[in-house]
């Protein structure tokens, strides 16, 4: 069952101090747990479902870990933001910084997969800290997503509701499809 909006918010000040509670990190906690420091940072932000098989390595990292809370924990989340969030200068500067890219880097996915998209579903996040050779502290943040393809919509395979309720077995073909199959075999 997935939880509320509101209840997702009121459990996010009892992770947190949970997760201070402990000392640690996001990036310690996903070290002990194999996981991305974003991921763990999803999960105390009710922003991701813990998985059955990640619960005792997290209670272990995170001891302060009620069983309510994880039992909530493992519950589809609501994911959503507030809107004013936009407005948080490291927040605005991330989404800037892909406006600013996003068109090269969609012509790079182009160039490179062909016509698709980059899944944030199929995807895996993480923060990082590095030196720079000026000694200066850098941020590099991965975006890592299975590529998808955009797929040409023909009704062949389609098992469409529309298609069922009138009881077709067979997808049917328009004048446009049906002079494209021809165009294609001349």
């Amino acid at each position: 069952m997935e939880e509320s909006g509101a209840s997702a918010r009121a459990a996010v000040p009892r992770l947190m101090a949970a997760k201070a509670e402990s000392g640690k990190s996001f990036s310690d906690i996903a070290a002990e747990t194999g996981l991305t420091n974003v991921y763990v940072a999803q999960l105390m932000r009710r922003q991701a479902q813990l998985k059955p098989e990640t619960a005792p390595a997290l209670r272990a990292a995170v001891p302060g870990l009620t069983d309510e809370l994880v039992e909530q924990m493992m519950r589809p989340p609501f994911r959503s933001y507030h809107p004013d969030i936009v407005h948080e200068p490291a927040i605005y500067r991330l989404n800037e910084a892909v406006m600013h890219f996003g068109e090269s880097i969609k012509e790079i996915i182009n160039e490179d997969f062909g016509d698709g998209i980059m899944s944030a579903i199929d995807f895996y996040c993480s923060v990082d800290k590095v030196q720079a050779a000026d000694g200066k502290a850098r941020v590099v943040v991965t975006f890592d997503g299975k590529y998808l393809p955009y797929t040409e919509q023909e009704p062949t395979g389609v098992s469409s509701s529309v298609k069922k309720l009138r009881g077709d077995a067979t997808p049917q073909k328009s004048e446009h499809m049906s002079a494209r199959a021809a165009s294609n075999t001349s």
